[in-house]
């Protein structure tokens, strides 16, 4: 593949508001995942593994984390003088009196326009920044070339009882696409789309300005494929027959997260042959003493381990005291669990500190009572920065964000579907 035959367009302005207090301060894509790793680490170590080595990330919701993390894109060999990775926002253009939003997938790609004629590609790959899988984009680039395509749409076979969740396409027999439905009730396929696009550059172009003047929050989904398609372009599905995860919801992230550590699990982030990079320091080795007990878990460098960990992942710097005990949950950087502490099933996010004594996930299956669409599954989720006191005891699909005290507890409980909230922001 030759320099600029094909150039990547990342979309990674996402909110995640399904994610609830997790996405409160950072974008989805820079959520941590499996330990070391963010989110956005999947789509950029597939983009070099796949020699696309230029990278556009457009970023928009709390971009702040996000921004540092890929830095120059050193850990992704993207620190390049013709490419490379370059951080593409929101901005003011000329001769307009102020800036818009992305106001949609398709508009944040027509409001760079500029950027990608610069780089005058052939092709134009267009992904998402916030779904774990691995893909080689070369393989789907040679496909696209050899069926003559206007654009190439990777799908993916889900039960055809889930078909009605996603975007569907319609196929004839050699994977041609006549029809595309948007959560179609009665699904004539199951060939879901990933939101992962290959255009010919000058046919995309041509699409989006013309769409621009009828939409100003144009969609590939809602409009410029279906467009496509009923102007005759030469659309191809393309199948992808691996792992591939879309950690949407609290539930789907814990998932994810959990698959991680099975004896063989169904996606392996250790394989030589397709690495997964991510921006790291350096950490001391992780520590486990004497008096630790770690069972089928991910331990992150930096992490000290003095109590017991079970079917968990730990990010880097995480300390769990004596007399702790931690089991089916994911930690965050620089958390800390002190002693005589039991969690179970729960998100604990960055730097908390959960008291001593503390019993956590544990009471009746009562969906939260603020968020009954997001903390639904028995899964207590506590926001990044937060202290949980010594002695209380926190129920099943609560939320809590922030410094709390014993005072904040009724009589030291927080019963399960309850929120305690002393941070700004959405729960």
């Amino acid at each position: 593949m030759s320099k600029n035959e094909m150039i990547a367009m990342l979309l990674a302005g996402g909110q995640g508001s399904r994610l609830g207090v997790l996405t409160n301060k950072i974008a989805k894509p820079a959520v941590a995942f499996g330990g070391m790793y963010r989110i956005i680490d999947f789509p950029l170590s597939n983009c070099v593994n796949s020699g696309v080595y230029n990278v556009g990330v457009l970023t928009q919701y709390q971009p702040l984390r996000l921004n540092k993390h890929i830095g120059i894109g050193i850990p992704w060999d993207l620190d390049r003088k013709n490419g490379g990775v370059t951080i593409l926002a929101p901005h003011v253009k000329a001769g307009v009196e102020s800036g818009e939003w992305f106001m949609g997938t398709a508009n944040a790609i027509y409001q760079n326009i500029e950027y990608i004629d610069a780089n005058d590609p052939e092709y134009v790959l267009v992904l998402s920044g916030d779904h774990i899988y691995k893909m080689d984009y070369s393989q789907m680039l040679d496909f696209h070339k050899k069926n003559n395509c206007a654009a190439t749409i990777a799908v993916l076979e889900v039960p055809f009882e889930e078909a009605c969740r996603f975007g569907i396409m319609n196929t004839r027999e050699d994977d041609k696409i006549y029809e595309f439905e948007e959560k179609p009730e009665n699904p004539k396929s199951n060939l879901a789309s990933m939101g992962i696009y290959i255009f010919t550059w000058s046919k995309l172009r041509e699409a989006l300005i013309k769409d621009s003047k009828i939409h100003s929050d144009s969609d590939f989904g809602m409009h410029i494929i279906p467009k496509m398609l009923e102007e005759g372009e030469n659309i191809y599905a393309w199948r992808f027959k691996d792992y591939w995860k879309d950690v949407g919801t609290v539930e789907s992230y814990w998932q994810a997260n959990m698959e991680l550590i099975k004896t063989l699990p169904s996606f392996n982030l250790y394989e030589d042959f397709w690495k997964i990079y991510t921006n790291t320091e350096t950490q001391p080795p992780q520590y486990i003493a004497p008096t630790g007990h770690v069972k089928k878990s991910i331990v992150s460098d930096g992490c000290e381990i003095y109590g017991e960990v079970i079917n968990s992942v730990l990010s880097p710097d995480v300390i769990i005291e004596e007399g702790a005990c931690v089991k089916d949950s994911i930690i965050m950087t620089g958390t800390v669990v002190k002693s005589g502490t039991v969690i179970d099933r729960c998100i604990i996010d960055e730097y908390c500190v959960v008291g001593k004594n503390v019993n956590m996930g544990f009471g009746d299956e009562i969906i939260n009572e603020c968020k009954p669409k997001i903390y639904n599954t028995g899964i207590t989720v506590i926001g990044e920065h937060s202290t949980v006191p010594d002695g209380v005891t926190i129920g099943k699909n609560c939320v809590v964000h922030g410094k709390t005290s014993a005072a904040d507890y009724n009589d030291s409980v927080l019963e399960s579907g309850k929120s305690l909230i002393r941070e700004e922001g959405e729960l």
